[in-house]
C-alpha cells in the first residue's frame, strides 16, 4: 500500500556497515510537543503524501513492487544474453555485425512484440533528437540486413496493415515497424510465453560517424586510427513492470535503460591495433606479446602505473601479436552494455585498486601518445574512487576498470569509462548508478547523474585531503583525509543555494521525463539532487541519509529501481514519514523562503534588570517546509544559559535550537517560540546557519539584521 501520513508502512531494520568517510552533521531533531496554529484557517496546505501514478499502484497491486521500497515478493525482470562477432573496417569506417540474442521472458506476461534500441538511426537526421545535441556526420543509420526469430524469418519490408471491416488481419509473418527509427518493435506470430525463451538473430552493419559533433556520443571516431564506438549494436529494450516494453525515442541528452545479461563478443580489428572494452579478455595469447602479458601478470603487485603497450610499440609483433588481422576476444556477465575502444597507435597503462572487503582489480588506461598529459593522474583518480565508493555504498562489482581515449570525454559503461583524469572520479561513480543499480535514466535521470553529483562531492573533498588532486592553484591537499564530522560541512549551503533558482518557469521538476527536461535538464539532472539531499542531512543527519542509501543500493543490485522505490525505502530506513519532502523536491518547483520575523525580549526581569526570556517569530513565505533550525550565540561571560529541550551547545557561548517540520503542518505561515535561559540572552540568531533549507533571501535569517 503507498505511504501516507495515517498509514505507515513497516520500518525496514538497517544493517550499520562502516563505510569509506562518514559525513556527521548535526542531530535530527526530537519533537518537541503539540503545534498550535496561530488562525482558524490554514495560510497553506502541506501535501504530506507521496503522489502515485498508475504504473507505481500496479506494480503494488501485482507484488513486483511495495512500501517498504524492496523488491516485491514477485519482482521479476528480463534477462538478454548476447552473442556478437563484429569486423571493423577502417577504409569505409565501418562496422559490419552479427549478433544472437537469447531473450528470457521473466514474466507473466506473452509477448508479442519484442522492442529494439537502433540508437545509430540518431545520424540519419531525419528521427527526432535534442536541439543541443549534433550527431557528427549524416550516415545510413542502422542497416540491418537479417533477423530471425527462434529460427523464423522477419520481415524487414513494412509490416501489414489492420483488416478493415473485419478487425485486424491476423499476423501472417514476423516484421519490424520502426526500422529507421531510434525505437523499433519486432512483431511475433507466436508470442514469447512467459517464463520462456526465445532467440533473437541479426545481421547488422553501419558506419561509425566521425567529425564535429557536439554533445556526447555524436562523435565515435577520429578519422580512421581511433574508434569509441557507442551505442554501437542492435539491443533489446527493457521490458518492466511499469510500463512493459520502453518506449522512448533517442534524442541525444538522456542516456539508457537496458536489460542485464551475459555478452560474449568478439571483436576483428587490423593487427596492431589494441582493444580496449567492457569485459575480460579471454585470448590474450591470440591478441598480445609475450612482453604485454609478462608486464600484465605484474598489475596487481602494486599501486605503481605500469606500461603494459609503450609508445614505440606499435603495429603487428610490437603493440599487439603478428597477423593482419586480430579477434579480440571479450567477456562480461551481469552487465546492461558493451562499449568498446581500438586505435592503431594506442599506450596502454594499468595499475590497481583495492576493493575494500573484495580484493584487487586492474585499472586500464589506453590513450594516444599525444594526449599522455590527460592521463598522468587518471590511474591514482580512479583508484581513490573505487576504493572510496566501495566504502561509501558497496564493493565494486566488476572485474576490471577501463579508461578509453577518444572523442567523448565523459561516458560511462560497464567496466568502461571513457574519459581521462577530467571526468574519472564522476565517470566512476557511474559503475554503482545506472551499472549496478539500473534505474530508468531516460524517465529519471537524476537517480544517476544527481546521486553520482552528490557523492562526488565527498570523494573530491577526500582525494584532495590525500594529495590524489591539487587544489585550484595547484595547491595540494592537507596530511590527513576527511573522515567522520570534518566531513559534515561539505553539504552546508547547498540546500539554500535552490531557494535562488526555485520557480523559474523554464524548470521542470525532477520527476518530469528527463528526455523532455527543456532548457534546465543540466540543473534538473545533475546539480539538483545534491540540493536535495543536503537538506535531507540537514533533518536527519549526512551520515544517516549515507547508510540508507546504501541500504538501499544493495537490496536494488542488478535490478530497476524506480523513484518510489527509492522514496518508500528511505522512508523505512529513516524512520521517517518524509512524504513532504519527497513531494515539494520531486514534483514540484517550490522552495522554503524563510525569515526570522522579530525577536522581542520580555518576561520577569532579573536582579540586574536584565530580561529573561525571549520570543522568537520564524516566518516561512514558500510553500516547501522545512524545520526550524536556529543557532544563537550567546555573550562571553554571561553565564551557562538554561538548557532546553531541544537545544544544545555546541561550545561555552553557541547552542543549536531545533523545532521539528511539524510545526508546520497545520497550515500557519509563521511560528512563534518563547525560551527563558535564566537571565542570559543571546547577542545575535542564525536561522538555517547550515544553509541546508532552499531560500530565496538568507539576508533575512539573521538577528539583529546586518547593515
Amino acid at each position: 500500500m503507498p505511504w501516507s501520513p495515517s498509514v505507515k508502512a513497516a520500518v525496514v531494520g538497517v544493517a550499520i556497515l562502516a563505510a569509506a568517510c562518514s559525513m556527521a552533521t548535526q542531530s535530527a531533531p526530537a519533537p518537541v510537543g503539540p503545534v498550535t496554529a496561530t488562525s482558524a484557517w490554514p495560510d497553506r496546505a502541506i501535501r504530506r503524501d507521496i503522489p502515485m501514478t498508475n504504473t507505481i499502484r500496479r506494480a503494488f497491486v501485482a507484488g513486483t513492487r511495495d512500501s517498504t521500497g524492496r523488491p516485491g515478493r514477485n519482482y521479476w525482470q528480463l534477462r538478454t544474453d548476447y552473442t556478437i562477432n563484429v569486423r571493423l573496417d577502417p577504409a569505409t569506417s565501418r562496422l559490419t555485425g552479427r549478433e544472437t540474442i537469447v531473450i528470457r521472458n521473466n514474466s507473466a506476461d506473452s509477448l508479442r512484440q519484442i522492442g529494439l534500441r537502433l540508437d545509430m538511426n540518431h545520424f540519419l537526421f531525419n528521427v527526432p533528437r535534442a536541439a543541443s545535441w549534433v550527431p557528427s556526420e549524416e550516415t545510413d543509420g542502422m542497416v540491418i540486413t537479417r533477423m530471425t526469430i527462434n529460427g523464423q524469418p522477419v520481415s524487414l519490408s513494412a509490416p501489414q496493415r489492420g483488416g478493415g471491416r473485419g478487425g485486424p488481419a491476423a499476423q501472417t509473418e514476423n516484421s519490424i515497424s520502426g526500422l529507421r527509427t531510434t525505437s523499433a518493435r519486432v512483431n511475433l506470430v507466436n508470442a514469447i510465453q512467459a517464463h520462456a525463451t526465445a532467440t533473437l538473430e541479426i545481421d547488422w552493419n553501419h558506419k561509425i560517424p566521425g567529425g564535429p559533433g557536439v554533445g556526447h556520443r555524436m562523435t565515435q571516431r577520429w578519422g580512421d586510427t581511433l574508434y569509441q564506438p557507442t551505442q554501437w549494436y542492435p539491443r533489446v529494450s527493457v521490458y518492466d513492470d511499469l510500463r512493459g516494453w520502453d518506449p522512448e525515442l533517442y534524442l541525444g541528452p538522456s542516456e539508457f535503460y537496458n536489460n542485464f545479461g551475459r555478452f560474449d563478443v568478439s571483436l576483428d580489428v587490423p593487427g596492431g591495433w589494441l582493444v580496449s572494452g567492457t569485459g575480460v579478455l579471454q585470448n590474450p595469447s591470440d591478441v598480445l606479446t609475450p612482453a604485454a602479458r609478462e608486464r600484465l601478470s605484474h598489475v596487481l603487485e602494486s599501486d605503481s602505473v605500469r606500461a603494459i603497450v609503450g609508445v614505440d610499440e606499435v603495429g603487428p609483433g610490437q603493440a599487439t601479436a603478428s597477423g593482419d588481422r586480430l579477434v579480440w576476444h571479450m567477456v562480461a556477465d551481469s552487465v546492461n552494455d558493451f562499449a568498446w575502444a581500438t586505435a592503431k597507435k594506442f599506450i596502454w597503462n594499468a595499475t590497481r585498486a583495492t576493493i575494500p572487503g573484495k580484493g584487487r582489480v586492474p585499472i586500464n588506461m589506453l590513450f594516444l601518445p599525444g594526449r599522455a598529459n590527460l592521463f598522468a593522474d587518471a590511474g591514482p583518480i580512479a583508484r581513490h574512487a573505487l576504493e572510496f565508493y566501495s566504502g561509501l555504498w558497496f564493493p565494486y562489482e566488476f572485474p576490471q576498470l577501463t579508461l578509453q581515449d577518444g572523442p567523448s570525454a565523459g561516458m560511462e559503461y560497464p567496466m568502461v569509462i571513457n574519459s581521462n583524469a577530467g571526468a574519472a572520479d564522476h565517470e566512476t561513480g557511474h559503475q554503482w548508478w545506472p551499472m549496478t543499480v539500473s534505474n530508468n535514466e531516460t524517465w529519471y535521470g537524476w537517480m544517476d547523474e544527481g546521486f553520482n553529483q552528490y557523492m562526488n562531492i565527498p570523494s573530491d573533498a577526500d582525494a584532495l585531503a590525500r594529495g590524489v588532486i591539487q587544489a585550484r592553484g595547484g595547491r595540494g591537499g592537507s596530511a590527513a583525509p576527511f573522515t567522520g564530522a570534518s566531513m559534515s560541512s561539505l553539504f552546508d549551503g547547498d540546500g539554500q543555494a535552490y531557494g535562488r533558482n526555485s520557480g523559474n518557469e523554464s524548470e521542470a521538476p525532477m520527476m518530469w521525463n528527463t528526455n523532455f527536461g527543456g532548457p534546465t535538464y543540466g540543473f534538473t539532472t545533475y546539480s539538483k539532487t545534491p540540493l536535495m539531499l543536503s537538506m535531507l542531512g540537514g533533518i536527519v543527519g549526512d551520515s544517516a541519509v549515507q547508510r540508507a542509501h546504501s541500504e538501499w543500493a544493495k537490496a536494488w543490485r542488478f535490478k530497476h529501481p524506480s523513484p518510489w522505490d527509492y522514496m518508500f525505502f528511505m522512508n523505512s530506513a529513516l524512520h521517517q514519514d518524509l512524504g513532504w519532502f519527497w513531494y515539494y523536491w520531486l514534483f514540484t518547483t517550490e522552495s522554503v523562503d524563510q525569515s526570522i520575523q522579530s525577536v522581542v525580549p520580555g518576561g520577569a526581569t532579573d536582579s540586574q534588570g536584565h530580561r529573561t526570556m525571549m520570543t522568537v517569530t520564524v516566518r516561512q513565505d514558500g510553500q516547501m517546509p522545512s524545520p526550524i533550525v536556529l543557532r544563537l550565540n550567546f555573550p562571553a561571560g554571561g553565564g551557562r544559559p538554561r538548557l532546553l529541550p531541544n537545544m544544545r551547545m555546541t561550545d561555552s557561548v553557541t547552542a543549536i535550537i531545533t523545532y521539528p517540520v511539524d510545526v508546520w503542518f497545520s497550515g500557519s505561515r509563521t511560528y512563534t517560540a518563547e525560551w527563558d535561559f535564566g537571565g542570559t540572552l543571546p547577542g545575535r540568531i542564525w536561522l538555517d546557519p547550515f544553509g541546508r533549507f532552499p531560500d530565496r533571501d538568507p539576508a533575512n535569517n539573521v538577528w539583529p539584521r546586518q547593515r
